[in-house]
């Protein structure tokens, strides 16, 4: 064959169309349309946070920008309102930041300890002692609210960033991962570290943790987003508005009808929009973190 024929039989293999895949167009379709529906409502919220109360009020949702998105945004974050006018957007974004932070790490540290004695200290009742802990996922906080209500009460920790943390930082689901995490790890680190010298607590700290990074990263995730999330218990444990968070914030303005006076819908708008940011923050910059370390569990 020439060189003048197989040039002309590669421009021909060039040009043939390609063929169409229509089953990843489907399923590319179905993912664009899921992203879109549950972006929508964001959006929606965005747009009409750029509003007036009084066009809220009387048309309800926007589609479009409107000329007070920066005002309404500043006055969420700066200007003092509440029944005492003393609590503002970013007091109440400084409360959930404490609130999420104190869950993923309290969360954290005592799962790693729970699971860490199960698996390795192998006493007698251990394994009953696991499935003890993992049946308190059949308690929702909703269940066990009023008891755990008159402990704090009684021990005077209302409106307090301890009453809010402490009472359930205690996680069955953390405990879960990290054992089947610590369970995959080879038993040739332990017996070198035996052999090394290394105690318990050493063994934890300096092979252990660092091995656990990406689980770590993985739990941070779920369990910010958690304590983030959380209105119920917040809404119980605090009265004093300079312990609001932003969720129960949002609540809050939503509420206030005096007189002849609307809500501000444009600041609720622009609270939960600002509510929303750091979740999704962190789930971004930790997303490869967060794969990994879900995946890992299961080895």
């Amino acid at each position: 064959m020439t060189d003048v024929q197989i040039s002309s039989a590669s421009t021909a293999t060039a040009r043939r169309p390609r063929k169409i895949k229509w089953r990843a167009v489907g399923d590319h379709a179905i993912l664009i349309a899921g992203a879109l529906f549950m972006l929508l409502p964001v959006m929606l919220t965005l747009t009409t946070s750029s509003y007036d109360n009084v066009t809220i009020h009387k048309e309800g949702i926007q589609w479009f920008f409107g000329d007070q998105l920066a005002e309404n945004y500043n006055r969420a974050m700066f200007e003092k309102g509440g029944f005492t006018q003393t609590v503002d957007g970013f007091k109440m974004l400084m409360n959930s930041l404490i609130l999420g932070i104190g869950f993923a790490v309290g969360k954290i540290v005592i799962a790693m300890m729970a699971a860490y004695a199960i698996v390795y200290f192998r006493f007698r009742f251990g394994t009953i002692a696991f499935w003890m802990i993992f049946t308190t996922l059949l308690l929702p906080l909703e269940v066990r609210i009023l008891p755990s209500y008159e402990v704090v009460q009684s021990l005077g920790m209302l409106n307090t960033y301890a009453g809010l943390i402490i009472p359930l930082i205690a996680s069955a689901t953390g405990t879960f991962y990290f054992r089947q995490f610590f369970r995959a790890v080879p038993e040739e680190l332990l017996e070198a570290a035996r052999i090394d010298g290394a105690g318990p607590v050493k063994f934890f700290i300096d092979i252990l943790v660092p091995l656990s990074r990406t689980m770590i990263a993985a739990m941070f995730i779920i369990m910010f987003v958690y304590g983030w999330n959380q209105y119920l218990w917040p809404t119980l444990m605090t009265t004093d508005e300079s312990m609001f968070t932003l969720v129960r914030g949002i609540k809050q303005i939503m509420q206030v009808w005096i007189g002849a006076n609307i809500p501000d819908y444009g600041v609720a708008m622009s609270l939960a929009i600002i509510a929303m940011t750091p979740p999704v923050a962190i789930v971004i910059f930790f997303q490869n973190w967060f794969v990994k370390g879900l995946t890992e569990s299961d080895k």
